[in-house]
């Protein structure tokens, strides 16, 4: 077949992580998902106002994951980014309480 250039277009892979500093050791896939599954988590994400970090890397990795298993070590530094971007997005978001 002769080749056009053209990529085939993967389908969407997406992920969700849960973390409770109180009770977990650490972040856990709670979702995961391909194609139309992946579009579901992240229309799902944007309607409840859930922060979305693209990394494609990363994804792949936690998508090999199954579902509320603990990210491994190895991911640890990326997570943490990710949890420290989210952090930062909440705190612009949250009221700030006036001293006056």
């Amino acid at each position: 077949m002769p080749e056009t250039g053209k990529r085939e277009k993967r389908p969407p892979l997406a992920a969700a992580l849960r973390y409770d500093p109180g009770k977990d050791r650490a972040p856990k896939v709670t979702a995961k998902g391909r194609g139309f599954i992946a579009e579901k988590i992240i229309a799902l994400a944007k309607k409840h106002d859930i922060p979305i970090k693209e990394d494609p890397h990363l994804v792949q990795i936690l998508y090999r994951l199954d579902l509320d298993e603990e990210i491994p070590p190895k991911v640890y530094r990326a997570v943490a980014e990710i949890l420290a971007f989210v952090y930062r997005l909440n705190e612009k978001r949250r009221p700030h309480s006036s001293t006056d």
